[in-house]
């Protein structure tokens, strides 16, 4: 960590009541780390943004695999995608359901591009994208 700087701030007083009350939820020993992670995550959340940045991330997938070939389509789109998703976990959720979660790994434009295929596919229920960066340049 570089030097540290001291900065005041200005807050509504309900506003930071309601903020003391997440950091004491959240177990953070301070304002100061809470803060800090807000930051980080903000500037995550705008780097992972870009087309170009290279992130890592999870697919998670709902669908209910008796629906027409929705595991074989599911399927078939990751090996044409073998190179970006590093894993994945299939969990059966019911007679019915099933949880896919995929670990995906490339430039942010590519990653977006197969979570909505995948995502887009029939007989997929809900499904999410999350992002993040691989850590080499957090701060």
């Amino acid at each position: 960590m570089g030097n540290l700087t001291r900065f005041g701030m200005s807050l509504d007083d309900n506003l930071l009541k309601e903020f003391d009350n997440l950091i004491r939820d959240k177990k953070y020993q301070n304002r100061s780390e809470a803060i800090r992670d807000l930051i980080r995550a903000a500037l995550i959340q705008s780097e992972c943004e870009k087309d170009e940045a290279e992130i890592v991330g999870t697919v998670t997938l709902i669908y209910n695999h008796h629906e027409h070939e929705s595991s074989e389509k599911l399927t078939s789109l990751q090996h044409v995608h073998h190179h970006q998703i590093l894993s994945t976990m299939h969990i059966h959720l019911d007679h019915d359901n099933c949880l896919e979660v995929l670990a995906v790994r490339g430039k942010a434009k590519d990653v977006r591009h197969i979570a909505d295929e995948l995502i887009g596919q029939k007989g997929v229920r809900h499904g999410k994208l999350v992002t993040t960066l691989s850590g080499k340049n957090l701060k």
